[in-house]
């Protein structure tokens, strides 16, 4: 090992969230430190360099600095900067010259550096998904400390599936586990493998990570689970899975070695003056106006907002009966105890700590003992995600979705409220109100930008607990412009105004008024103050940030009503119900009965039914259970029943019927995905046709998407596109060495659009997977990807003629051609078939009386892995389901106000419009996240169907399943479609 020269030099690492000093003397580090700097970038390194003055003592030393925020301090200081990158290079080349690759997480900071075949660097961008703040933050989710969630997770006995993109994304995917019961051992696991997940596909993007690997930086050296996970998905051997004591120093020590070479000696006086010179910087920034202007305005403006108050009574001395109402929401849990007349007799809010049921038992107990035999709980309902573990548990008598309880809550303050917005720690709810029933609903998808847990994540980033923080930005002089972003991407903002000189106070006020933008122009998407309504009620725990509450004020230029129960507006609605319930008396759990009350979780697989469901098992005690994660009622004791007409499962079925037959060419293979998902009865008549044993995929699984995550080449590619690379996987480990996946820019024309395209990913996906899966490289592997034109009968036999013949000189045109006649025929009957049997669904359903969801989207959503269940669980509310193409020539070609191109939105549109005259019928639509135009038939689709007096649903999926926050959308259109129709016969 080559060794460091006799002198002594400094390397300083300045990181996102971390300060890392090493001093080297003599060839032998002397002197280490890591610390956090909670934002206080140049006081923190201050600090560690005072603490080594004894160390470095008279003599002279050489510095260099590195680090994402070490740039502004070594150019404000006047000292030797080293990017990243080429730091950890440096202690490559001296300590461990023969890595193939190095694996370094930081802070907010991930990058992987390919050494073998020339370097490579691939870092992540503006996005802190997958790194040590990601993991703190789950840390914080699952209310322990990052140390002891490393502990958890080594005791973990399954995996869940949890996105890493960013911190908001998971929390997404977390909370409902934590509100069903789920362990929180494999909970740990699954977030550490998730951050091994993104640095596989969002870093490598395609590129094999193999040999001997380095992995450094504080996540990688402190989290053994972390190190677990990477061993086990890279199939690392002990000796290639490399985690070195200088792993949290690396970029440091490559620092100090650099420092050696173009370092200029400075005493430690001198080396502390330039630094002092550096912190006492500033420059200026984009400021806002002040929230308010002295402490005389923000009198006034409490004033104004307490008169929206509920009135309380005294519960030890109250008599009479009482109504319960919890709401164990996303990141919280409240109750009230709500006296007959309205009055408030109890209640409690406070953080999910990631054990609702525990929290919800010791308050019950309270209640209970409280209560005496003076007062009878009549009634008791529960609402928010853990609705069903908690009235399962408690025996609580009612359960309401938590936009109606809402609902119920804002118009008992105002009965003419015309809209509401509720924000809650990860999520955003909004209605819009009109002949006093809900005419609208919009809520947050995936991201929770615009919510409370945007706030809180700065907060604990900064050091201060929400209440701190918040406070801190009501008279802040210079609010600083964050503009509408992102959490993950606001990090860069924050920290570029940091290094401006920017203070907590001027961040704080900043990121309210960012958290207003986000909420109205990315989840409301208003286009002026007048579209949310004359009378608002704002409510929600965000709102009881007085910053945020002025804000949203001042953003749409007029009052609003805050009331001064906001955070438990969900609580008082599902007591409100619970009065409207007018029960004799309530099955609410029983004093002796909380006493003996026991609460066990545990993860089992169901094998009842191929979904093969994660399924968590409660049990309460006295053989009361509950199980959540099911996609059908099999594991529930229930059986299988008579299904319901669905066709996403109808058409499934009758793809997975389409055989190989022997032929005289051998085996063809052809993926099941993307648009082969509507296409294959066309191909496979055709290859058949021509003397092809046709071998398709299997259906997708989980399993899928795991077998070609390593040629994945962009993270942000939609998820049915990211399965092909496990479709080609699947094929080639079938033993099938010619593969069948031809280029289509254009569609069948239907004729009701302006033009019939397929969206770029659909049309040329095949072109990506021949550059990036190396197997279609290898010898004796075919890859047939010919660019074919469908929509020209008379053409495409002759075409792809040319392109078979190359590869079978056998083959004739005149086989083609008839090849060809019998595709065609077995397209068209397959298209009249799924016709045929949307019809017999909808005449069903209106002959039994149940409702119809038009379920919505492309042709690959029918995929089970891509749909996660939806079709089947709005089935299990008794809901015929049909698709988009069953009834979109029962309405002539909509005119939309965009170009018309692409053959599935132009059957989108119509469908739309078909819904909204059919009284029994909703439209919900599925869009996979990261469809760049879906961002155009979003608005169109909500457009015909608000013009049409339809409530528009729209579902985001990718690669998570969260059924929990599915259901909670569904149960949601479906109670306000009853309470519309409610309306309307009263007023008749």
């Amino acid at each position: 090992m080559e060794r460091i020269p006799a002198r002594m030099t400094m390397g300083i690492d300045i990181g996102s969230t971390t300060v890392k000093i090493i001093i080297v003397k003599n060839g032998d580090v002397v002197y280490q430190q890591y610390e956090r700097h909670m934002s206080q970038v140049r006081p923190k390194t201050l600090e560690l360099i005072r603490m080594a003055k004894d160390v470095i003592g008279g003599g002279e030393l050489t510095v260099a600095l590195s680090g994402s925020a070490g740039l502004g301090v070594a150019k404000a200081a006047g000292l030797p900067f080293i990017q990243e990158v080429f730091a950890t290079g440096e202690v490559v080349k001296s300590y461990a010259p023969d890595t193939d690759c190095v694996i370094e997480l930081g802070g907010e900071d991930a990058k992987i550096i390919f050494f073998t075949g020339g370097l490579e660097e691939r870092m992540n961008g503006s996005c802190a998904g997958g790194t040590g703040a990601f993991i703190d933050q789950m840390a914080t989710l699952l209310d322990v400390t990052p140390e002891q969630l490393d502990t958890l997770s080594l005791g973990s006995e399954k995996l869940y599936t949890i996105a890493s993109r960013c911190g908001v994304f998971a929390k997404s995917d977390i909370q409902p586990l934590l509100n069903q019961g789920a362990r929180k051992e494999d909970i740990a696991a699954s977030i550490f493998k998730a951050v091994v997940d993104q640095t596989i596909t969002g870093l490598a993007q395609g590129r094999r990570i193999t040999g001997k690997v380095l992995f450094l930086g504080g996540p990688l050296y402190y989290f053994k689970g972390l190190q677990r996970e990477f061993v086990r998905s890279l199939g690392l051997s002990h000796e290639n899975a490399v985690f070195p004591d200088m792993g949290r120093y690396a970029v440091a020590l490559g620092s100090a070695l650099f420092a050696e070479k173009t370092g200029q000696p400075m005493t430690y006086e001198e080396l502390v003056g330039r630094l002092e010179a550096a912190a006492s910087e500033s420059h200026a920034a984009r400021y806002l106006e002040p929230l308010f202007e002295n402490a005389d305005d923000y009198a006034a403006f409490l004033n104004r907002h307490g008169k929206a108050s509920v009135g309380r009574a005294d519960l030890d001395a109250y008599e009479g009966d009482a109504y319960l109402g919890v709401d164990c929401g996303s990141t919280t849990t409240k109750l009230v105890l709500m006296a007959e007349d309205g009055r408030i007799l109890y209640d409690y809010y406070s953080a999910n700590r990631g054990n609702p049921v525990e929290i919800i038992r010791e308050q019950l107990v309270k209640i209970r003992a409280r209560c005496g035999d003076r007062v009878t709980v009549r009634g008791s309902a529960a609402t928010g995600y853990g609705e069903d573990l908690v009235k399962n548990a408690f025996s609580i008598d009612a359960g309401l979705v938590e936009t109606m309880a809402h609902f119920k809550a804002a118009r008992f303050f105002d009965p003419n409220v015309d809209f509401i917005l509720d924000i809650g720690g990860q999520d955003i709810k909004c209605f819009k109100v009109r002949d006093n029933a809900i005419d609208s609903i919009m809520l947050n998808e995936a991201c929770s930008s615009g919510c409370g847990s945007f706030i809180g994540t700065f907060a604990q980033s900064m050091g201060y607990s929400v209440e701190e923080f918040a406070k801190l930005g009501l008279f802040a002089r210079y609010p600083v412009d964050l503009g509408s972003r992102c959490t993950v991407f606001m990090n860069s903002s924050v920290k570029q105004a940091q290094k401006e000189g920017a203070g907590v106070e001027d961040i704080s006020a900043g990121i309210s008024i960012s958290v207003v933008k986000n909420a109205i122009y990315k989840v409301i998407r208003a286009h002026s103050a007048e579209e949310l309504g004359q009378s608002i009620v704002v409510q929600g725990g965000t709102f009881l940030n007085d910053a945020v509450l002025r804000s949203f004020e001042r953003e749409i230029g007029h009052n609003v009503v805050r009331p001064a129960i906001a955070g438990l507006m969900g609580a008082y609605g599902a007591a409100l119900y619970a009065r409207e319930l007018a029960l004799p008396e309530s099955s609410l759990i029983s004093a002796e009965e909380l006493e003996e009350f026991r609460h066990e979780s545990r993860s089992v697989t169901c094998g009842l039914c191929g979904n093969h469901c994660n399924l968590t098992v409660n049990t309460f005690g006295g053989g009361k259970k509950f199980i959540s994660g099911n996609r059908c009622e099999r594991p529930l004791g229930r059986g299988a029943g008579e299904p319901l007409p669905n066709l996403f499962a109808w058409k499934l079925e009758q793809l997975e019927a389409l055989k190989p037959l022997p032929g005289r060419r051998g085996k063809i293979g052809v993926p099941l995905g993307l648009n082969m998902l509507e296409n294959l009865p066309f191909w496979h008549a055709f290859l058949t046709a021509l003397g092809f044993e046709v071998v398709t995929s299997g259906v997708s699984t989980r399993e899928t998407y795991i077998k070609g995550q390593f040629s994945i080449p962009s993270d942000t590619v939609c998820y049915p596109a990211k399965l092909m690379h496990g479709h080609i996987a699947d094929l080639l480990e079938q033993g099938v060495t010619t593969i069948f996946y031809p280029c289509m820019t254009y569609n069948f024309d239907e004729e009701k659009g302006d033009n019939h395209y397929n969206c770029p990913v659909v049309a040329y996906y095949p072109e990506l997977l021949r550059a990036n899966v190396s197997e279609l490289s290898e010898p004796g592997v075919h890859f047939l990807y010919p660019h074919v034109g469908i929509h020209r009968p008379a053409k495409f036999a002759d075409k792809l003629f040319h392109n078979l013949r190359a590869v079978y000189p056998d083959m004739t045109l005149r086989e083609v051609r008839e090849a060809a006649r019998t595709a065609y025929a077995a397209y068209d009957d397959w298209m009249k078939a799924v016709k045929a049997e949307g019809r017999r669904a909808i005449a069903w359903a209106r002959e039994q009386g149940k409702k119809i969801v038009v379920l919505s989207g492309r042709p690959y959503h029918i995929d089970p892995e891509i749909n996660h269940g939806i079709d089947r669980l709005i089935a299990s509310f008794g809901i015929v389901v049909v698709s988009e193409d069953c009834v979109a020539d029962l309405v002539e070609p909509v005119k939309v106000h965009v170009l018309n191109q692409w053959t599935y939105h132009a059957r989108l549109y119509n469908a739309a419009k078909y819904v909204t005259a059919q009284p029994d019928m909703e439209l919900v639509q599925l869009v996979s996240f990261g469809c760049g135009i879906d961002a155009i038939t979003t608005d169109e689709v909500r457009d015909i169907l608000e013009a049409g007096g339809k409530l528009c649903t729209q579902l985001k999926i990718d690669e998570i399943t969260n059924l929990g926050a599915v259901r909670i959308r569904i149960r949601s259109l479906l109670e306000a479609a009853e309470e519309r129709e409610r309306s309307h016969a009263a007023t008749k």
